[in-house]
């Protein structure tokens, strides 16, 4: 790796069986995967669901990354960490429950529009679940559609003014 490889962000949710050790290891998938460094993980908090009643709480964080692989590369490899979890995407319900959940928040200051990836995730600046992590690792990130920091993207949704 090198400083001049793109820093990318992603979020990291679990809801089932052992949340923590779910979420530790995908990290540690993350940190043996070739062309991928570890920069920074976020505490994981507890959160209620979105999506169906019924579901168990959640422990969510974020983690940096530093990487050589593309964004469609990125996602590949956290599909799969999510398959050898156990998700089978094609069989659950949108916002159900999930062993391990990992999304792409941002790639650099990329914006990509394509049907299997979008980037910025278009639903982060709404989520205290994504943002409060993500502040915590990376206040100073540029959210690259908004232009605005995740710090004060966080505050905004704390103080119930989010950005449209």
């Amino acid at each position: 790796m090198t400083p001049h490889d793109p820093i990318a962000y992603i979020g990291l949710g679990s809801n089932l069986g052992d949340r923590r050790r779910n979420l530790e290891s995908a990290l540690d998938a993350l940190r043996e995967t070739t062309g991928i460094e570890l920069v920074a993980v976020s505490t994981l908090i507890e959160t209620e669901p979105e999506g169906p009643p019924g579901q168990d709480r959640y422990l969510n964080g974020a983690a940096t990354i530093r990487t050589k692989l593309s964004p469609q590369g990125l996602l590949q490899v956290m599909l799969e960490i999510e398959s050898a979890h156990g998700r089978d995407r094609t069989k659950e319900g949108r916002w159900g429950p999930r062993r391990l959940d990992l999304d792409l928040l941002m790639y650099a200051d990329r914006i990509i529009d394509e049907p299997e990836l979008v980037a910025p995730h278009p639903r982060m600046h709404r989520r205290t679940f994504v943002l409060g992590p993500l502040a915590e690792i990376a206040p100073d990130a540029v959210h690259p559609v908004l232009g605005v920091t995740i710090r004060a993207l966080h505050e905004q949704l704390i103080a119930g003014q989010a950005t449209e």
